[in-house]
């Protein structure tokens, strides 16, 4: 539950809240208008208070009152307007007498009030507005956490994010942060002539990764559909039309676990360019994050927590270095994925922990994931690409002959925060490896992919040479902004109904 400075009950604020709501009434002043007298925002009086000061000329700004001190003649208001925060000094002899008592018996922390007045400097040094004059811009009926006491229970704090955002100002930064992280994606793409598209969420059937499908249905159409898990088998057909570079930052959905990485709703960004390679595109990854990191957070090293829940320092800054999927397997968990059998490979499943029921429903290329995630990516900590994942796993990627696949993903503390391929182009391997991964689906592997007859058929015409990338936008930010849950750089997380 919410601490708050009072004792009284939520219902019992709520009521005398609505009495001060006839008072506004009686006094002739609208507790909700329509508009309010506002010249500038804060931000734009701290930036020019020297010229305003000098002018003395008598301005408007608007806000939320955050917190009111002291009594009798003199009051000091703290208010917000979402750029800044600023003080205004209701004194009663610089104001009407009835506009005074007003505000004494009707403004609560939480209203949004509009204040009229010149600026000056306190003893104290204190840039703030001798208010003339105001008016109510929105009348409250519940309280706003106390900045001091904040929330009780972690899950409210969640549920009432707004709330949250307005008594703890990392927490307002955090998701302006966001935003500017996604704004700086955009640009990055936009200077190198990618355009960007929309690809339909709703689908006939999923496609691009391996994950449990949201279902749904569509009544008007009488037939079965499925929220998207990826972005890559639309992408990959409009590059038959001739778009040389793409991409989209938009919501994918898999119905899988839940911990501080995961979540089931969640922003990606993928692109795909034609021509281009897999080199090229570590390489554009390396430049994008470090970019972030130095213009947009200004820092290159992070303190973030490992899967071990330590916490430790991750540094952009350094070497980006590379690994073999395969060499990690060998060196980790004493496993040669090139020459072990499939009993082998999941009697050292089960040494990692994997249970009987899982390792019978689950296919090589997951459970040779599995050994690797256990044995080597969760003690990655550095910004490391990994290359060379089992073909098994990756069927939409160019294979090699040594039974890998032509893949990147990026680690950082022991986390995926890239995958990016080699596109495979070559509609009869393509067309196999998803007949194999059809077969594993069909003796129980509910995340292996299903044959798309659409996809193939566009592979069929023709796609140019490409690479692709696909990144969750939502773990890129929790790095970026040192956040050890995603819940926490997610606005409006999954959350289970209150009783």
């Amino acid at each position: 539950m919410i601490l708050l400075c009072y004792m009284a009950s939520l219902d019992e604020l709520r009521n005398v809240r609505i009495g001060k709501l006839q008072k506004l009434k009686d006094f002739g002043m609208n507790p909700y208008p329509a508009s309010v007298l506002r010249d500038y925002s804060c931000f734009e009086v701290v930036q020019n208070f020297d010229i305003f000061e000098q002018e003395q000329k008598t301005i408007s700004i608007t806000g939320r009152v955050l917190s009111i001190r002291g009594q009798g003649a003199i009051m000091f208001v703290s208010f917000f307007d979402g750029t800044e925060k600023f003080q205004a000094v209701f004194k009663k002899d610089e104001i009407e007498e009835r506009l005074f008592e007003l505000f004494v018996k009707v403004v609560d922390l939480g209203d949004f009030i509009s204040v009229s007045g010149t600026l000056f400097t306190t003893q104290k040094g204190q840039q703030s507005l001798m208010v003339k004059s105001w008016q109510m811009a929105t009348k409250t009926l519940l309280p706003i956490p106390s900045e001091f006491y904040g929330f009780e229970d972690a899950e409210e704090k969640i549920r009432k994010r707004y709330l949250d955002a307005i008594i703890d100002q990392d927490v307002f930064s955090r998701f302006k942060k966001r935003t500017e992280i996604i704004k700086y994606i955009r640009n990055f793409f936009d200077t190198k002539n990618f355009m960007e598209t929309e690809t339909p969420i709703l689908q006939n059937q999923a496609g691009g990764a391996m994950a449990r499908t949201f279902n749904t249905y569509h009544n008007d159409y009488d037939m079965d559909m499925v929220l998207r898990i990826s972005l890559e088998l639309e992408h990959k057909i409009m590059m038959v039309s001739g778009y040389n570079r793409i991409y989209e930052i938009g919501k994918n959905f898999r119905n899988e676990g839940s911990d501080p990485t995961h979540i089931q709703e969640f922003t990606m960004i993928e692109w795909y360019a034609a021509y281009e390679t897999l080199e090229t595109n570590m390489q554009w990854t390396e430049e994008l994050i470090r970019g972030l990191a130095r213009d947009i957070v200004e820092k290159m090293i992070f303190i973030v927590e490992d899967k071990n829940g330590e916490k430790v320092e991750v540094d952009l800054g350094g070497v980006w270095e590379r690994f073999r999927f395969d060499d990690l397997l060998r060196k980790n968990a004493g496993l040669d994925m090139a020459t072990a059998s499939l009993n082998e490979i999941k009697s050292i499943a089960k040494k990692w922990g994997m249970s009987d029921e899982e390792i019978t429903k689950t296919g090589r290329g997951n459970l040779l994931d599995y050994i690797y995630k256990k044995s080597s990516r969760n003690h990655i900590i550095q910004p490391t690409f990994v290359t060379n994942y089992p073909s098994e796993l990756k069927p939409l990627a160019q294979q090699n002959d040594d039974g890998t696949a032509q893949v990147a993903q990026l680690i950082i503390a022991g986390a995926e925060i890239t995958n990016q391929y080699a596109e495979l182009v070559n509609p009869i391997i393509q067309r196999q490896l998803l007949e194999k991964q059809s077969d594993a689906k069909a003796g129980g592997d509910d995340e292996a992919m299903e044959i798309d007859e659409r996809f193939l058929t566009a592979m069929e015409h023709g796609m140019p040479p490409m690479t692709g990338f696909g990144m969750g936008i939502d773990r890129l930010v929790a790095l970026l902004t040192e956040q050890e849950n995603l819940r926490d750089v997610i606005f409006y997380p999954i959350m289970r109904p209150k009783e």
